[in-house]
């Protein structure tokens, strides 16, 4: 299949907060590629930034994308695209609130523009105000292409909507894409698994990237076992690895 090569999110190991320490757990899992969040590298100290990125170059892991990066309409997050710059990053995962949103997208476009990095919003569950098809369409036909989505499956299920079908509707938007699975306790608690044995429908997810001819990014996303990450995230690993031969 023609999807791309993927990584994990690196929030997924938040109990790891040094690069070395990250970046070891992050290989035994099976994969050398990650989207960094602010756990590991923080993007508002640009005098950081040469020290993280040498780190990941000499633990041979490449940064896809970086995120979850609130944008907010401050001067100060320039910072997250100098970063990007930096270390050749070409995404971002992000997020808005409601007040002021006008503002923040033409705040984002603009940097997005001038650094050459596409800005991929993260629908983060039912809960979220940016977490349904409705407001990501009405967002989308006002804003321009350096605006995405960031389609996060396990938030999807959440927010009662389905994967497949966001990733047909908004094809020419997807700008990344979090494989994530959750099932459910009685009174609605979501609750971590391996990719593909909760309520994700794994296999047609993938097939379904491939007929859009998915380009951008794919990371795993578990969140259980934060202590010991790495055997839930290399089952994860091989399932995906076998679906997307």
């Amino acid at each position: 299949m023609s999807v791309p090569s993927f990584g994990i999110q690196s929030w997924c190991y938040r109990h790891f907060k040094t690069i070395p320490e990250f970046t070891q757990q992050l290989k035994a899992a099976g994969v050398s590629a990650t989207e960094l969040c602010g756990v590991q590298a923080d993007f508002n100290k640009p005098e950081t930034f040469d020290s993280v990125i040498e780190q990941f170059k000499q633990a041979q892991v490449k940064i896809l994308s970086i995120g979850v990066q609130g944008i907010f309409g401050k001067p100060e997050e320039r910072n997250y695209f100098e970063f990007c710059r930096k270390a050749g990053v070409k995404y971002m995962s992000v997020t808005f609130k409601p007040d002021g949103m006008w503002d923040a997208f033409k705040h984002a476009e603009k940097l997005a523009e001038e650094y050459d990095i596409q800005l991929g919003i993260h629908n983060h569950g039912g809960y979220d105000w940016l977490g349904n098809a409705t407001i990501l369409d009405y967002i989308f036909k006002h804003t321009s292409k350096r605006i995405g989505l960031t389609l996060d499956t396990a938030w999807a299920i959440d927010a009662k909507q389905d994967s497949i079908k966001l990733v047909e509707q908004f094809a020419d938007r997807l700008v990344g894409v979090h494989i994530k699975d959750f099932t459910y306790t009685p009174d609605r608690m979501p609750h971590d698994v391996v990719i593909g044995t909760g309520n994700l429908d794994l296999p047609g997810f993938v097939k379904t990237l491939d007929k859009v001819g998915f380009k951008g990014f794919t990371v795993i996303e578990y969140e259980g076992d934060v202590e010991n990450p790495v055997p839930a995230l290399s089952e994860c690993v091989k399932i995906l690895s076998g679906l997307m031969k």
